[in-house]
C-alpha cells in the first residue's frame, strides 16, 4: 500500500488560515494561546490548575452524576468521573451537534482524537489525569443540519418540525427513520446490531439529548468518554457573571470585532452580535437584542428592563443560552479544559475569541486540529497498486490527475517546455536583430512568438486528449477508483456515516481507529481495512 499520506497542509482540504495556523505562521500568534505540542501542556496544566476552583470541580462532577443517573455507566467512565474532583485531573474537550445516528464519520474521529490524546498525556506526564469530554450541543436549534444521515448514497432523514433546543426534542417519529433504515440494511450480525442500537438509542429514550448520549456512551463506554450536557441549571449558575457582562457590557461584541481586524486577509468564520446571548424555552431559542435601553427577545413580544433581565438571570439562569461566540466561553468556565478538538471550521471561530478570554480573565484552551482519516479496502489498494497510484495522485484534482497520469502513460513526451524555451531564445535574438534596424520590425516580432508559443501549447493539449483516448480504459478505473475513496470530490468523513462501515467490518473499524490516530500529528490517516 502507498505510505505518503496526505499532511492536513498539502490535501487542499483546508483552509489558507487553518494552514497558517499549522505552520505556526508569526502573524497569527497573537490568536491562541499555546501551541499544542506535547512540551506545551506543561504550562497549560499549571495555568489552568490555578484558576479553576475545587468548587466548580465539585459542582461538575454532582451535574454529571445526575446526568447520568437513568443510563448504565461503565467503569471506566464512572472513575472518571469521580477523578474530575482532584486538582490534578483535566479534561481534553470536543463537541459536536447531536447529529442523527452520529451523523458524518468525522463525529467518531473528534470523540477518539480526544480519547488518544488523553493517553499521550497520561504518558507524558504520569502525575496528572486526564478525561475525554464530549459536549453535546443540546442548545443548538438548527434542526435541518441534524436530522439526517447519509447511508448507501441515501438520505435518511426525520421530517419533523423543530423551533426549540434541539436537545429537548422529543424521538416521537423516529420509529419511522428506523423503519427506513431496517429497510436499506440487509440481513447478519452487524446489521442486527446497528438496527438495535438505533432502537436502543431514540426508540427508548424521550429526547434527542438522552439518545445521544445512550449512543455515544455504548460507543466508547469502554474508554471512559464523559458526555456533558450544558442545558444545565447548576452548570449555568456558575456562568451568570458572564452572562451578566455579556448582557450589560457586551464585551464579546467589541473584543471578537477588534480580533476580526486581524484576520482581514481570512474568510471570518463567524462575526458577533451586540449580545450574544439567546433566551431559551422548550420550543424557543431566539436573540437577546437590547434597543432603546430594553431588552427584547426577538420574534416575540418580550422585553425587559435591564433591571428585569439581570433579576431573570439570577432566578433562572437555564433561560440563557450562549451562542457560537460564547459557549466556548461556558465551556471554559465549568470544565477543568486543557485543550479543545475540533474541525477546520471550529478552529477558525476560536481563533477570533481569544481576546475575549482575556477580558474575561479565564485561561485560553489549546487549540487542535481532529484528526482525518481516509479508509480503503484491501480491494481498494490493490487497484491503487496496480495502477501505480499514490496517495497524492488520489489527493489532487481530478482533472490534474487526469493529465498526469496521461503523461505517465504515454510513450511521447507530452510537455513542450523545452520546445517553448527554444522558441523564445530565437526570438529574443530576432528582437535584438529588430532593435538594431527598424524598431517597429518588434512588434511583428512580438506578435509572431506569441502565435508560435499558443501554438505549441494547442499542439500540446492535442496530444494530451489524443492520448487520453488511448489510454481511456486506465484513465476510467483511476476516476472511479477516486471517486470511491472521495465521493463527490470530497472527503469520506464528511458524507459517510459510522454504520457503513460497521455493516462491512463490525467494531473492528473502530477499535482500528483508536489503535492509529495520533492526534498531534498533522497528517491524514490512510487507513486499510
Amino acid at each position: 500500500m502507498p505510505n505518503d499520506c496526505m499532511t492536513y497542509q498539502n490535501s487542499g482540504y483546508f483552509s489558507k488560515l487553518i494552514v497558517d495556523y499549522l505552520d505556526q505562521k508569526p502573524e497569527l500568534e497573537k490568536l491562541y494561546h499555546r501551541y499544542p505540542s506535547i512540551e506545551n501542556f506543561k504550562e497549560q496544566i499549571e495555568e489552568k490548575s490555578s484558576n479553576f476552583s475545587p468548587e466548580n470541580r465539585h459542582i461538575l462532577v454532582d451535574e454529571l452524576l445526575k446526568q447520568y443517573r437513568n443510563f448504565e455507566v461503565s467503569d471506566a467512565t464512572s472513575n472518571h468521573i469521580q477523578l474530575l474532583k482532584k486538582k490534578t485531573t483535566f479534561s481534553i474537550t470536543t463537541g459536536h451537534q447531536l447529529n442523527l445516528f452520529t451523523g458524518p464519520l468525522y463525529f467518531l474521529y473528534k470523540i477518539i482524537s480526544a480519547i488518544n490524546l488523553c493517553k499521550q498525556l497520561k504518558e507524558n506526564y504520569p502525575e496528572y489525569d486526564f478525561v475525554p469530554v464530549y459536549w453535546m450541543a443540546t442548545e443548538d436549534h438548527d434542526f435541518e443540519e441534524i436530522n439526517f444521515f447519509n447511508f448507501k448514497n441515501s438520505k435518511i432523514k426525520w421530517n419533523r418540525e423543530s423551533f426549540g433546543p434541539v436537545g429537548r426534542l422529543s424521538t416521537s417519529g423516529l420509529d419511522e427513520v428506523l423503519k427506513q433504515f431496517s429497510d436499506g440494511i440487509g440481513k447478519g450480525e452487524n446489521a442486527e446490531y446497528l438496527l438495535s442500537l438505533f432502537h436502543k438509542s431514540y426508540i427508548e429514550h424521550g429526547n434527542l439529548a438522552d439518545a445521544t448520549r445512550f449512543l455515544a456512551n455504548e460507543l466508547f463506554k469502554n474508554e471512559g468518554l464523559v458526555i456533558v450536557d450544558g442545558d444545565s441549571v447548576a452548570l449555568k449558575k456558575l456562568f451568570v457573571p458572564y452572562a451578566k457582562k455579556e448582557l450589560v457590557q457586551q464585551t464579546s461584541f467589541q473584543k471578537v470585532n477588534e480580533t476580526n481586524i486581524l484576520l482581514n486577509e481570512y474568510k471570518i468564520q463567524v462575526n458577533p452580535r451586540e449580545i450574544n446571548l439567546f433566551y431559551l424555552e422548550d420550543n424557543l431559542r431566539e436573540r437577546i437584542i437590547l434597543g432603546d435601553g430594553r431588552y427584547k427577545i426577538n420574534g416575540t413580544k418580550m422585553e425587559f428592563t435591564e433591571a428585569e433581565i439581570l433579576s431573570l438571570l439570577e432566578k433562572h439562569p437555564e433561560k440563557f443560552s450562549p451562542n457560537v461566540i460564547l459557549r466556548p466561553l461556558y465551556q471554559e468556565v465549568i470544565l477543568p479544559n486543557l485543550v479543545y478538538i475540533g474541525g477546520g471550521g471550529e478552529i477558525a471561530y476560536w481563533l477570533e475569541l481569544k481576546s475575549n478570554f482575556d477580558a474575561n480573565k479565564i485561561p485560553f484552551p489549546m487549540l487542535l486540529l481532529r484528526n482525518s482519516v481516509v479508509f480503503a479496502t484491501s480491494k481498494q489498494v490493490k487497484k491503487m497498486n496496480a495502477l501505480a497510484l499514490t496517495w497524492g495522485d488520489l489527493f489532487s484534482s481530478q482533472q490534474d490527475l487526469f493529465n498526469k497520469k496521461t503523461k505517465e502513460f504515454s510513450q511521447f513526451t507530452i510537455d513542450f517546455t523545452e520546445q517553448k524555451e527554444h522558441l523564445k531564445k530565437q526570438f529574443a535574438i530576432l528582437n535584438q536583430m529588430a532593435s538594431q534596424t527598424n524598431i517597429s520590425f518588434s512588434g511583428a516580432v512580438n506578435a509572431q512568438e506569441a502565435k508560435q508559443i499558443k501554438g505549441l501549447e494547442n499542439l500540446e493539449k492535442r496530444l494530451l486528449k489524443a492520448e487520453k483516448k488511448i489510454h481511456a480504459d486506465k484513465l476510467e478505473r483511476i476516476v472511479l477508483l477516486q471517486n470511491e475513496l472521495f465521493p463527490n470530490q470530497s472527503l469520506q468523513e464528511r458524507k459517510m456515516n459510522f454504520s457503513e462501515l460497521y455493516l462491512e467490518f463490525g467494531n473492528d473499524f473502530i477499535s482500528q481507529l483508536i489503535r492509529e490516530l495520533k492526534p498531534l500529528e498533522n497528517e491524514f490517516n490512510c487507513i486499510t481495512l
